[in-house]
């Protein structure tokens, strides 16, 4: 595929999609490139810049690479700060911080689970809550 600018002799200038410039070339020699305006089919390519792809593929794939690697170490340096420094209440997180926020008794940090329902009601109550992606500890 390739993209052209293209300017009508009614002064509109417009871009357009071509499958290959020989392409463009065989509907332009039949009269078959329109404006759009509608009006004329007097239309000519203008001067483009290039858009080279190079083939920095493998370049590309190993910064990926390296930057999946980066997110995972940060993300296990994450969960092992908030399992050093919250208590684990697992499936019971909700009645939890709803506890600590309505009661105010029994402040400390905690983590654990809620369906995606129970993060709605909680954020709707107006409790302050935060979602972490949470790395395996085999994936580290």
């Amino acid at each position: 595929m390739i993209k052209y600018q293209l300017k009508c002799e009614c002064g509109k200038e417009f871009e357009s999609w071509f499958s290959s410039s020989k392409e463009f070339d065989r509907l332009e020699k039949k009269n078959l490139l329109s404006c759009i305006c509608g009006v004329s089919k007097k239309i000519s390519k203008q001067i483009m810049s290039p858009q080279v792809v190079g083939s920095k593929k493998e370049t590309d794939d190993n910064q990926q690479k390296k930057i999946y690697q980066n997110v995972q170490k940060k993300l296990t340096e994450l969960r092992q700060y908030v399992e050093k420094n919250a208590e684990y209440v697992g499936d019971n997180f909700a009645s939890e911080v709803r506890s600590i926020h309505y009661d105010k008794k029994n402040v400390r940090n905690i983590y654990g689970k809620t369906s995606l329902e129970e993060n709605k009601e909680l954020i709707e109550e107006g409790i302050e809550i935060n979602s972490i992606p949470w790395v395996d500890k085999t994936d580290s």
